[in-house]
C-alpha cells in the first residue's frame, strides 16, 4: 500500500511536468516560453491614406487593442467584481473559488471558478481548442487535461506579467458578440463610443455579455442582456464600486444601443479598396503575413481630400449628365439601347439577362421548365436600387428583367489622378456608387480611347525627326494597306465631315483633333511603330497595328493605363509605375516594407517636354478642343493646362486627359454597354461628358490651399530644345460652322493680352 501511495504521489507531482512537456504526445502542446512572452493575438489590419486618415480594416476577428489607461475605471472594476473578486489576491488560480465550484456542483448548481487569468489563458492560447494530444480525445480525461493546461498557463502568465498587464490583455482579447473582439471595437459596435467614455450602465452591459456573447447579445436578446447587465450592476454595488442608490437607479434604465457592426472588410465602399487588398494579400502570401490577423498598418498614396473632391466632381457632373441623357432618350422616343443608326435594339434586355449570374442560377434551378423560368424572370418583388434622388437609394417593385432594364440606362464614369513624378495615385473613382455598381471603371473597365490616343501618334513623330511646326494638309485621304494578305482601303472622316485645306502644323492639328492629319501622320511614321510607342510609355493592353490606331479604335484601354502613359510626358520621359501602397508596418509600428517608385526612361526629355507643349495646344491653339476649361476658375498666375478630349465614333465613350505641372488626371464617361449612348455630338463628345468632371475637380483642388497644389506654368525644359516648336498657325476665314472658333480665338487673344495665358518668350 505504501508503494502504491508513493507511486500515486510521484505521478501527482510529475503530472504537471508531463502535461507541460507533452510526454509521449499524450497531452498536446502547451504554450512555449516565446508564446507566453510574445502572445499572438489576432488583430485587424488597418488602411490609411497618405494624410493619415483611417479608411478601412481587414479582419477575421475585429480587434484593435488599447492601453488600460484608455479604458473607463468603472469597466475594470465591473470586470473584477463580476468575474474574479479576489483577482489581486491570487497567483492565477483561486483555491477558494475552486472549492466553491466543487461544493455547488455537488449540490447540482452550476458555478464557474475560473479566474480572469485562466480565462485569458484559454482565450489567448486556445488551451481547449489547440493540440489536444492522444488523451485529449478521451471523454472526461480531455476536460482534466485541458483544465490542467489552463491552470499551468495561468500561473506562468502571473509570473511574467503584472496584474494590470493581464487585465489589459484580457479586455483586448475576449469576444463581446456581433464580431466585436476587444473592448475598443465592442464599445464602438454597441454604443458608438470609446472605452474611456463608457457610462456605468454601458460598462456593466459589456462585462455582462462576456459570460455568453451570443445569449446576452443586447441587439438580438435584449431581455436576457438587460437581466445580465443588472446582475453585473448588483455585483458592482456589493463590491462598493457603486452605491446602492446608484445601482437601483441604473437597473431601471433601458439599454440604449447605438449599434453599428463593422464588416470583415470595413470602411467606406471605395473602388480602390479592391486594388489595395489584392496587392497586399499577394505580398503577404509571398512574405509570410496574414492581412486578416496580423494587425498590419497599410499606408496608401491616396489623399483623402483629393479623393473626396474627385468623388464630389464625378457625382456632381454625372447627376446632371444622367438627366440630360434621360431627356434625350425621351425625345427620341426609344429605349436607351440603340444601334449605329439610332434605332432601338430589339430584345436587348432579354438577350442581356442571359449573361447574368442570376439568370444562370434560375436556368439551372428550372432546367427543362421554360414556363417556370419565364415566370421567375417576370416575378416582381421590392428591391433597393440606386437613384440620383435623395439619399442615393430607393425601394422599387421590380422583376429581374425590370431591374436589368432599370440599371442599363445609367451612364457610368471612371477617374484617376496620379503624381507623375512619384507614381503616387492620389484619387481613384471607379464608378457612381460601389454599393450598387462593383465594376471598377478605372482599372477593370477597358474601352476605346478615341482621340485621347492621338498623342501617341504625335509622340512617335516627334521622337523620329518631326517637330511641332511640321505641316500636313487637312484634306480627305484614302489610306491603302494590306490586312491578312488582302488589299484594303481606309477613308477616315473628320468629326465635322469638313476639310479646311489648310497646311496645318502638327500642334494645331492635335489641338483641334483633326482626324485627316492624324491618319496621314500615322501612315508616315508607321502604325506598328505607334503601337510600340504607346506600349513604351504605359499602355499595357493589346493594340492592333492598323491604320486606325491613331484614332483610338485599335484596342481597348483603361483609365489606369492612360494616366500612366500621359504621366510619362510630364515626368521628362521617365515612365513611373503607378503606386497605390507606399508602405506596410507591423502592429508595433515597425516598417516591414517600403514601396519605392519604379522609374525607367523611355523617351528623351526633349520629346517629353515637346509633348506637354503639344498638349497645351488644346487651350492655346485657336479652336483647341480643351477650351471649354475657360469656363472654370483655373486661370491665375499664368496657369497652364495640357489636355486632350476623346470621343468614340458613336459617342459611346467620352474621355478627357488633363495634365498640369503637378498632376495627371484621366476621366472616362459612358454607358455600361456601347449601345447605350448619346446620339448627337452636342451632348456625347468627350469635351461635354468628361471634361467638366476635370474642370470641377481642378477648381476644388486649387481652392484647397492645404493640398499645396497651385496654379502656374509647366516647368522649363531640363535640356535645350533643338526642334522648332513656336510656329505661325493659319486661321481660316470664319464660315458659319466656325464662328464659335473665331469667338474662342478672340477670347484667347484677350487672355494673352491680360497676362492670364503664358506665352513663350520666343513667340
Amino acid at each position: 500500500m505504501w508503494g502504491v501511495f508513493a507511486i500515486g504521489v510521484g505521478i501527482f507531482l510529475l503530472y504537471p511536468i508531463l502535461v507541460s512537456t507533452n510526454f509521449l504526445f499524450l497531452f498536446g502542446k502547451s504554450p512555449g516560453l516565446d508564446e507566453l512572452e510574445n502572445p499572438k493575438v489576432e488583430q485587424a489590419s488597418e488602411v490609411y491614406t497618405s494624410d493619415g486618415v483611417l479608411i478601412g480594416k481587414y479582419f477575421r476577428e475585429n480587434r484593435s487593442p488599447v492601453a488600460l489607461s484608455k479604458m473607463s475605471p468603472l469597466l475594470i472594476k465591473a470586470l473584477i467584481a463580476t468575474e474574479d473578486v479576489r483577482y489581486y489576491k491570487h497567483a492565477g488560480i483561486d483555491p477558494t473559488a475552486l472549492l466553491a465550484t466543487f461544493y455547488y456542483t455537488a449540490r447540482g448548481e452550476k458555478r464557474g471558478g475560473s479566474t480572469i487569468t485562466q480565462q485569458l489563458a484559454k482565450n489567448l492560447y486556445k488551451t481547449r481548442r489547440g493540440d489536444r494530444g492522444v488523451l485529449g480525445h478521451i471523454p472526461l480525461v480531455n476536460v482534466i487535461v485541458s483544465k490542467t493546461k489552463e491552470w499551468l498557463t495561468a500561473v506562468e502568465l502571473e509570473r511574467r506579467y503584472t496584474k494590470e498587464e493581464i487585465l489589459r490583455m484580457y479586455l483586448n482579447t475576449v469576444e463581446y458578440g456581433s464580431n466585436a473582439f476587444g473592448i475598443k471595437v465592442a464599445a464602438k459596435t454597441f454604443f458608438s463610443t470609446s472605452p474611456d467614455s463608457l457610462k456605468p450602465e454601458e460598462a456593466a452591459m459589456l462585462i455582462g455579455v462576456l459570460n455568453n456573447p451570443t445569449a446576452f447579445n443586447p441587439r438580438f436578446h435584449p431581455e436576457a442582456a438587460l437581466k445580465r447587465r443588472n446582475v453585473v450592476l448588483e455585483r458592482m454595488g456589493q463590491a462598493n464600486v457603486l452605491k446602492a442608490k446608484a445601482v437601483d437607479s441604473l437597473q431601471k434604465m433601458p439599454i440604449a444601443l447605438r449599434y453599428q457592426v463593422e464588416k470583415h472588410v470595413d470602411g467606406p465602399d471605395t473602388y480602390f479598396r479592391g486594388a489595395i487588398s489584392s496587392f497586399v494579400n499577394d505580398w503577404c502570401e509571398r512574405n509570410g503575413y496574414d492581412m486578416y490577423r496580423d494587425g498590419l498598418k497599410i499606408y496608401t498614396s491616396i489623399d483623402s481630400r483629393m479623393q473626396q473632391y474627385a468623388e464630389e466632381s464625378v457625382q456632381q457632373r454625372m447627376k446632371r449628365l444622367q438627366q440630360e441623357f434621360d431627356a434625350s432618350v425621351r425625345n427620341r422616343g426609344t429605349k436607351p439601347w440603340i444601334d449605329e443608326d439610332g434605332k432601338e435594339i430589339p430584345d436587348f434586355i432579354e438577350t442581356q439577362i442571359k449573361r447574368t449570374e442570376q439568370y444562370k442560377e434560375l436556368a439551372e434551378r428550372y432546367k427543362g421548365q421554360p414556363a417556370r423560368l419565364d415566370s421567375a424572370l417576370h416575378a416582381k418583388h421590392p428591391m433597393k436600387v440606386f437613384t440620383w434622388k435623395g439619399d442615393g437609394d430607393t425601394t422599387l417593385v421590380l422583376s429581374p428583367l425590370d431591374s436589368l432594364a432599370y440599371y442599363k440606362r445609367f451612364l457610368h464614369a471612371g477617374m484617376m489622378t496620379m503624381d507623375p513624378y512619384t507614381g503616387y495615385i492620389k484619387a481613384w473613382v471607379g464608378g457612381l456608387n460601389h454599393r450598387f455598381f462593383q465594376y471598377d471603371h478605372v482599372r477593370q473597365g477597358k474601352r476605346q480611347a478615341g482621340s485621347t490616343f492621338k498623342p501617341f501618334v504625335y509622340l512617335t513623330a516627334l521622337d523620329n525627326g518631326y517637330s511641332p511646326c511640321d505641316r500636313i494638309r487637312d484634306e480627305r485621304v484614302t489610306i491603302k494597306y494590306v490586312e491578312n494578305g488582302q488589299p484594303m482601303e481606309w477613308k477616315p472622316d473628320n468629326v465635322t465631315r469638313e476639310y479646311t485645306g489648310i497646311n496645318m502644323t502638327l500642334r494645331h492639328a492635335m489641338a483641334r483633333s483633326v482626324n485627316s492629319v492624324t491618319a496621314q501622320l500615322t501612315e508616315l511614321v508607321g502604325w506598328d511603330k505607334v503601337a510600340d510607342y504607346a506600349h513604351k510609355v504605359g499602355i499595357r493592353s493589346k493594340l492592333l497595328p492598323v491604320p486606325s490606331i491613331g484614332l483610338g479604335s485599335a484596342g481597348d484601354v483603361s483609365v489606369y493605363e492612360m494616366v500612366d502613359a500621359y504621366s510619362t510626358f510630364a515626368n521628362n520621359g521617365f515612365r513611373t509605375e503607378p503606386l497605390l501602397v507606399t508602405r506596410i508596418e507591423d502592429r508595433n509600428g515597425n516598417v516591414i516594407k517600403q514601396f519605392d517608385p519604379k522609374q525607367k526612361r523611355v523617351i528623351s526629355p526633349e520629346t517629353a517636354w515637346l509633348m506637354t507643349y503639344m498638349l497645351r495646344g488644346g487651350m492655346e491653339e485657336p479652336g483647341g478642343t480643351s477650351q471649354a476649361l475657360w469656363d472654370y476658375k483655373l486661370w491665375k498666375n499664368n496657369n497652364q493646362i495640357g489636355g486632350k478630349t476623346g470621343t468614340t465614333s458613336n459617342y459611346s465613350d467620352g474621355w478627357y486627359m488633363g495634365v498640369t505641372k503637378d498632376l495627371v488626371t484621366g476621366v472616362w464617361v459612358g454607358g455600361e454597354d456601347r449601345s447605350i449612348h448619346f446620339f448627337r455630338s452636342q451632348q456625347g463628345e468627350g469635351g461635354r461628358m468628361a471634361l467638366p468632371v476635370f474642370g470641377l475637380y481642378m477648381e476644388k483642388l486649387y481652392a484647397d490651399e492645404t493640398l499645396g497644389i497651385t496654379m502656374g506654368p509647366f516647368p522649363k525644359s531640363p535640356v535645350k530644345i533643338t526642334k522648332k516648336y513656336v510656329c505661325y498657325t493659319e486661321v481660316p476665314r470664319p464660315r458659319r460652322a466656325e464662328v464659335v472658333d473665331s469667338i474662342v480665338t478672340d477670347n484667347l487673344l484677350e487672355r494673352i493680352n491680360s497676362g492670364a495665358v503664358a506665352v513663350p518668350d520666343s513667340l
